[in-house]
This record gives C-alpha cells, structure tokens and sequence, in this order.
C-alpha cells in the first residue's frame, strides 16, 4: 500500500507541520512546548479517526487547525466574563456583585504598582494594612471600629474565637441557617471552638428562652439574620434592642450576623426593608458582620464593625492574619465604601444600579432588542439574589424568544464569547436587561443575533 491509498503514509511529520506559517504563528502567541503539544495532539486525533474509518484528508492545514483549536480550548481562562441576562442582581454562580467603574480603577491601580499596603507615609516606617477600610467603615456605618477579613463565615469565625471559645453561645433555633455551599452555621460555630446553645423554636422565640438558658459559661447572645429564606405565619423572634438589652443586662455580648449586609433602605426602591448594619449598631450590637459582596455591591469580604475594644481583640486573635483580605479587596472595598460616604452608591453602585433601575427604562431596552433580534417583549420579575431578600423581586420587562429547542440554544449561548446566560420558561429563552451591564448590550445583541439567524437557516 502506496501513500495514494494509506493516508497514514499521508500524513506530514511534526517537524514538516511546525515549519508551516501557521504552527509558527501558534509558537509566537501560545510558546513553542504547548504547540508542538497541540500538533502532536491533532496529529493522534487524526490517525485515531482515520482508523475508525472516517474519510479524512491528512492535509497539513486540518491538522494545523485542530491544533490551534486545541490550544484555544487549553488557554481560555475557566475563570471568564459572562453576560448575566438571568434577572439575579447578586447571582452567587456568576460573581456576585460587579465592581463599580472606581473600584475597578482602584484594583488595577494597587496590581500595577507599588502600593501603599503595609507603608505608613507619615512616619516612613511599617503600617497596617486594617486601616485602609477601617476609617470608611467608621463614617458610613457610625460603628466606634471596624476590620476586613475574606469573607463573611471568617469573620463569624473569627468573632466566635476570639470572644467565645469553649464558651457557650445561646441562638434561636429559628437562625441556625444553612449558607451557600452547603456550609451550616452551627458547623461554622463548632469550628470557632464555641459551644452552641439553642433556645426556643424554629418558628417562634421569646425573651424568656434567652433568659433562662443564661449560665456562668455564656459568653454570646447570636443573632442570625435569616436573609435565605422567610419564615411566615406563626412566627415570632425577639428584637434586637431586646437581645442587647438582655446581653448586657447580663454582662454579655451581642453579636450580629447579618449575613448580605445592606448599607441602604432597600425598601426605597420597593422591596421588603432589609436590616442594615447602622441600624444593627444603633439596636446596640456590640459586633456585627456582613459580606462584602453581595447588598454591599463590593469585593468578596467578611466585614466587622461594633466596639473599639472588642475590633482590638479580632485584630490580635491568631486567626486574624490567616483570614486577613488582601491589597485587591481592600482598594475595591475601600472605592466602594467611597460611593457611600459621598451619597452616590445608587448611581454609582452596579447592584444599586439595577435595583433603582426604574421598569420604563429596561422595558425600553428590552424593546431595543426584540427590534433587532426579534421575539417579544413580556412582563416579568427580577430577583435579587445572593441570599438577600429571599422572595422578594422586582417588576422588569423579557425579552422572550421561541427557539425549537430551548436547551440547545441555551448551551450554544454559553459557549458564546463572551457567554451568555439567560434563563428558560414556559418553552421560551428569556433575557433580562436588569442585568445585563450597558457595556454589554450590543454584545448581547450581537450574539443572540448571529444564533437566531442560524436557527432560521
């Protein structure tokens, strides 16, 4: 058998391919090692088709194409932009909360450059990197002192540590909530070395059952805002004004885990009033922690803020530095704060963007689209997310689509660049402009465009 009839006899050898313009093309934008790894992958692709007996051509520039997609596919970041049409404001899969335009500016600015982390100017000698956010967390939420860690279960974490291991701490058994990722916190609380106490029910707790179940070994009263889910019809719980009033009373403290942490009324802008943290402050909590993230509308953080003193014994706590936030988080958390402070968290704040965002203006939006994709615009309801403000949503305008298969098309628009992800019901696509970014628009456009112009064909 001759190489006219062994197409195995064919093929071109690795060093004849990578001589070839275009594997030298993949050598300069992907290093000479993974082309050549590429090439000798497509080079096995191939001889494994051909023997299953599929008629290919063991041309050069298949074989170098197969390579370059292979080499795509290996350096796309797994970790990537999308296009979040879903309607989920604070979507947990998708990132949670986009950074506004300064907090971006501000992490790249810290990337780049040397900074200023650890470095006091004044003196010329070491800092500490808990001040950057400190004084802005002061200002915004009125608390005497504050700290950053990652994320919100550190901090509880941390608290429970440093103020009450192998102490008890008494929690509604209405507040022992399962967090994303299927982290509980009475498990979080067994970490910390702390000794759970639960009193009352899991729909209704009084006064009374915090009173009784007080021991010398108490050291905490907890309250775990319930910011997940809802619990409605007989329920009661106890006010944290009356919590404080029995901590102290006793000689305890009061710490508040309110979970996704919001800085303004939410019920401004037509939604259930979540807590925030200066009201938490205000009822007399002498430590309270949120993230970062999510109603806060900054970086992954665990935010703690309440009595000077007891901030002093977090910082000095060994855990304090394993958990401690890095220069990105707290140059994101600190611009973010900055809209706070100076009154523009609303127009400035990706999330608090599309919470005010009024429903005239996505409808018109939506409309724009269906001008130039097609379908049809519908009423619908955006939600918040995140865990907050568990059944709560927003009146917002879709873009539907009827597509013959929903699924497909769906997994076609996530393997888009960028993604898209939209959300399937009642057999139709649908797309939500509530979260779709401005900067994103006509990518979304043009995307969804191209898809429904190959669906026709």
């Amino acid at each position: 058998m001759n190489a006219a009839t062994n197409p195995f006899r064919a093929l071109p050898s690795v060093d004849a391919l990578m001589n070839q313009p275009a594997a030298l093309e993949l050598v300069a934008a992907y290093g000479y090692p993974a082309a050549l790894e590429a090439v000798r992958a497509a080079l096995d692709d191939i001889r494994a088709r051909l023997r299953a007996g599929e008629p290919l051509t063991p041309d050069a520039d298949v074989i170098l194409v197969r390579a370059a997609d292979h080499l795509r596919r290996e350096f796309t970041p797994t970790l990537r932009p999308v296009i979040n049409a879903t309607g989920i404001i604070i979507h947990t899969n998708l990132g949670r909360a986009p950074l506004s335009v300064e907090a971006q500016q501000a992490v790249q600015a810290v990337a780049a450059q040397y900074n200023t982390l650890e470095f006091d100017l004044d003196s010329g000698g070491r800092g500490s990197r808990l001040v950057h956010a400190e004084r802005l967390l002061q200002d915004v939420t009125g608390a005497e002192a504050a700290l950053v860690v990652n994320n919100n279960a550190a901090a509880l974490v941390l608290a429970l540590s440093a103020l009450a291991q192998g102490r008890e701490v008494i929690i509604s058994r209405g507040q022992l909530v399962e967090i994303g990722g299927g982290f509980r916190v009475p498990e979080v609380m067994a970490q910390s070395g702390a000794l759970l106490v639960e009193v009352g029910t899991t729909n209704r707790t009084h006064a009374g059952d915090y009173e009784r179940a007080i021991t010398p070994q108490t050291a905490v009263l907890l309250r775990a805002h319930a910011s997940n889910f809802k619990q409605i019809g007989f329920v009661e719980s106890v006010p944290l004004t009356d919590m404080a009033a029995i901590a102290h009373q006793h000689g305890l403290l009061l710490i508040d885990d309110l979970g996704s942490g919001a800085l303004l009324d939410t019920a401004a802008y037509g939604l259930e009033h979540e807590p925030t943290a200066q009201e938490s402050i205000r009822a007399g909590a002498d430590l309270v922690c949120f993230s970062g993230d999510k109603l806060l509308g900054g970086p992954q953080a665990g935010i703690l803020i309440g009595r000077h003193d007891i901030i002093d014994r977090l910082k000095q706590h060994p855990l304090a530095r394993a958990l401690r936030a890095d220069k990105l988080c707290l140059a994101a958390l600190s611009a973010t704060l900055g809209h706070y402070r100076k009154g523009e968290a609303v127009q400035k704040i990706p999330v608090w963007q599309m919470i005010a965002r009024p429903l005239d203006d996505v409808r018109r939006t939506a409309e724009a689209w269906a001008a130039e994709i097609g379908g049809s615009v519908i009423e619908g309801q955006s939600a918040v997310g995140g865990g907050s403000l568990p059944g709560e949503t927003l009146r917002t305008a879709l873009l539907a689509l009827d597509v013959p298969q929903p699924d497909a098309f769906t997994a076609r628009l996530r393997a888009a660049d960028p993604p898209v992800i939209a959300r399937i019901a009642g057999g139709r696509v649908l797309f939500d402009p509530r979260t779709v970014l401005p900067e994103q628009d006509q990518q979304l456009v043009r995307i969804v465009g191209d898809l429904m112009q190959t669906e026709e064909r």
